[in-house]
């Protein structure tokens, strides 16, 4: 089997207060988000939200069911979100193919049996970033490409978080139940991201880093408002962010990152803002 997972239970924000720098990395924390030749997934209980990565290099990889869904087939009840970070490739869904370049994405809905892996060079593999969220019901599978994403820019130099937001798998370009993903790339000289910071106890979120340079890092700050914290992240790393913490960072460089998110509904505005001075 090609698909490696762990499951990891959802804690609320008094038990997060009581964890040490360890605790705090392995609860929230992805630090594997791809390996050759495999399926790294972490399914959250946090409203039951899968993240990972698929990475082909000699062979193709399927997307097997794991014993967590308790079903015949990985997507019998769920709906997927995939953004391709790497080399080019191609994903077939039940027999159809797509072609995921650089930064695009392709939206699964339920009850797609087969779903495949391929990377069309080896030398450069395709690195494909996998968000999972259950569904209710089937919407048609849909590739999206930067060009064809609503975007969004925000910030500037002077508050250093000028960034670009590519809304790529979200109510307004493609029909998913509650599963939404998007792109935030960072300008020159910007580092902050999500700023102002903010809540949204409907919908819980996952971020993904990535485009980080070589040699630097990102601090990711969770937690309630009024008792935050922090991860150190490197890389190609993903961070799990509860409904009840807010999630922004902070790179000694710009960066790009994938924002994941699922829960009560398909609202992108939906989100309770904290000033910046009220952070703590």
């Amino acid at each position: 089997m090609s698909v490696n997972y762990e499951s990891r239970y959802a804690i609320g924000p008094h038990e997060t207060k009581a964890l040490d720098t360890k605790a705090l990395r392995d609860n929230f924390l992805i630090e594997n988000v791809f390996a050759d030749d495999t399926i790294q997934l972490v399914y959250t209980h946090y409203d039951r939200y899968l993240a990972g990565g698929a990475k082909p290099v000699g062979k193709p990889l399927p997307l097997e069911t794991i014993d967590a869904l308790k079903a015949s087939y990985f997507l019998e009840r769920r709906e997927l979100g995939i953004i391709n970070v790497g080399g080019a490739g191609k994903v077939s869904v039940d027999g159809e193919v797509y072609e995921l370049g650089f930064k695009e994405a392709l939206y699964v809905g339920r009850g797609h049996r087969d779903v495949v892996f391929y990377s069309d060079d080896a030398g450069r593999p395709a690195k494909f970033y996998l968000n999972s969220a259950p569904a209710h019901r089937a919407y048609p599978s849909k590739k999206v490409t930067k060009a064809e994403a609503e975007t969004v820019e925000l910030g500037s130099l002077e508050t250093a978080n000028h960034r670009v937001i590519n809304k790529l798998l979200v109510n307004s370009v493609v029909e998913t139940c509650q599963l939404q993903m998007g792109m935030t790339e960072l300008k020159t000289g910007s580092v902050w991201n999500t700023m102002p910071a903010h809540t949204h106890d409907r919908r819980m979120e996952v971020y993904f880093y990535f485009e980080v340079p070589e040699g630097q890092s990102v601090s990711h700050f969770m937690g309630q408002p009024e008792e935050t914290r922090h991860i150190w992240m490197q890389n190609e790393q993903a961070v799990i962010s509860p409904p009840w913490s807010i999630h922004a960072g902070a790179g000694t460089s710009n960066y790009t990152f994938i924002w994941g998110m699922a829960g009560e509904n398909l609202d992108y505005d939906d989100m309770d803002k904290r000033a910046i001075t009220e952070l703590k």
